[in-house]
């Protein structure tokens, strides 16, 4: 019983370091580098994304047996598409600056790897529960990679965090880090710091192409057979 409670919760602590999206899994980077220039902006980013990530995990899981093989890649898309419109249209409502901030990349969530990746290696592999928890975890590791590098590049770039002036106006702010090369400077840093940390503590995480992956999964079906 023990055993059970601690697998359960490596489903919501495995996102949020072991398995971190953006930092160990390396996917969503194109919106973590493009809304981290300020705070605010990256948790509006991660609190969309992790409302989506929840409530898509827990309707694949649920409707995991019914959705046809031949399928399912759209029918997952239809239901991640349908909670990034409702997302889309509370922020419009009630969020008008974020909207406008965040602007194309709130409904690119709908194409977010690291959304579609948890509802095809994960959600139609298991309970609504632990989905759920999943989805949790993956969202929460996403908003603080998001969170990590926005207050990086704000601090140092605007003076500021959360719009709250850390730097004194006297100092000059180096406007760098809330563009384009700031944003690949700082999350190259971070992915350094994960490196190092992997090889600290003996933990990596193995990375390969699909292409790999695929001629693995060949390979282990014609041993089957």
């Amino acid at each position: 019983m023990a055993e059970n409670k601690v697998s359960k919760m490596s489903y919501l602590t495995n996102g949020i370091i072991k398995e971190n999206p953006t930092l160990r899994l390396v996917l969503g980077t194109c919106p973590t580098l493009a809304v981290t220039t300020a705070v605010s902006n990256a948790l509006g980013m991660g609190a969309a994304a992790t409302f989506v990530l929840i409530c898509s995990n827990v309707v694949i899981s649920a409707l995991r047996k019914v959705i046809p093989d031949k399928v399912h890649l759209p029918c997952y898309i239809t239901i991640i598409a349908t909670f990034v419109t409702i997302v889309q249209m509370l922020v419009k409502a009630f969020f008008p600056d974020l909207d406008a901030a965040l602007g194309v990349y709130l409904p690119l969530i709908v194409v977010n790897c690291i959304i579609l990746g948890r509802a095809e290696m994960f959600a139609c592999k298991h309970t609504v529960f632990e989905s759920a928890l999943d989805g949790v975890g993956m969202g929460i590791g996403f908003t603080l990679a998001l969170l990590g590098m926005a207050s990086i590049r704000e601090i140092i770039g605007a003076g500021s965090w959360l719009g709250i002036t850390i730097i004194p106006e006297s100092i000059d702010r180096m406007t760098i880090m809330t563009s384009a090369p700031g944003g690949f400077f700082t999350f190259g840093l971070l992915m350094a710091a994960v490196v190092w940390y992997e090889t600290k503590t003996n933990n990596k995480i193995e990375r390969k192409l699909c292409v790999e992956k695929a001629e693995e999964a060949k390979e282990q079906k014609g041993e089957e057979n």
